[in-house]
């Protein structure tokens, strides 16, 4: 029990990150809803979905007790006030976009850490420590989108979003578990990684990867090669075949 609590001692994040990541997905789910031209309640609504909702899914995973988001007493005023400051200010806020895309990159890194190391402390496998951080980072975009009826970003093509948590909640549980390494560098290494993926997938316009049909594929590439092929060259088979 004293090993268990010196690692969570070592693994909290500093209230002031904390809030800050709260604010920030606050924001974005805050001016989204303004821009739809939603109600105040409406805007409360999505900042609490983009602010608190991946600690939401987070705590109800795993089954601890009440949701952190119901027993901080700094949290939901902290979205409350954040709502606030979009329902007046949104106009003024789209101007900041490039500085929100990169709060928002690194608030999505900040969610995945803190998702996948508290899947660690409660002792779950390697697995699931993935799929819980993955969630905590997405899982209020889910909810806000949800509330929205349309189709959830994290399953569209376009910038990385679940691909980037999901990378960095594997690379978390590789470099923390069997190589061993103390949990700060693991923390702030992969903070960097998933933002600087978020970034760049939207800088240089990357998208997710989508299914694909793989004997399709080959298919259509042989047949490709076959009509590439010279027509003297193709003579002289069938004279030989017939030969």
């Amino acid at each position: 029990m004293e090993t268990i609590a010196a690692v969570a001692e070592t693994l909290r994040v500093p209230a002031p990150v904390d809030l800050a990541a709260i604010v920030v997905g606050a924001l974005t789910g805050g001016l989204l809803a303004a821009r739809e031209g939603f109600a105040v309640s409406g805007v409360l609504l999505l900042a609490v979905s983009g602010g608190l909702g991946g600690g939401l899914i987070r705590d109800v995973l795993l089954a601890q007790g009440p949701p952190v988001a119901l027993t901080n007493p700094a949290y939901l005023p902290t979205v409350a006030i954040t709502a606030m400051v979009t329902f007046y200010f949104s106009g003024w806020l789209s101007r900041l976009t490039a500085l929100l895309v990169g709060l928002d990159a690194v608030t999505l890194g900040f969610f995945t850490v803190i998702g996948a190391q508290k899947a660690q402390l409660v002792g779950l496998s390697s697995a699931a420590v993935v799929f819980v951080g993955t969630a905590t980072a997405v899982g209020g975009a889910l909810i806000r989108d949800v509330l929205l009826a349309q189709r959830a970003e994290i399953v569209q093509p376009g910038p990385y979003n679940a691909v980037a948590a999901l990378l960095g909640a594997t690379a978390l549980t590789i470099l923390s578990g069997p190589l061993g390494m103390d949990p700060i560098p693991v923390a702030a290494l992969v903070i960097v990684l998933v933002a600087a993926l978020r970034v760049l997938s939207v800088w240089r316009g990357w998208e997710a990867p989508v299914a694909l049909d793989l004997p399709l594929r080959a298919r259509s590439r042989l047949g490709r090669v076959r009509g590439a092929r010279p027509p003297g060259r193709r003579t002289k088979l069938r004279r030989r075949d017939r030969t």
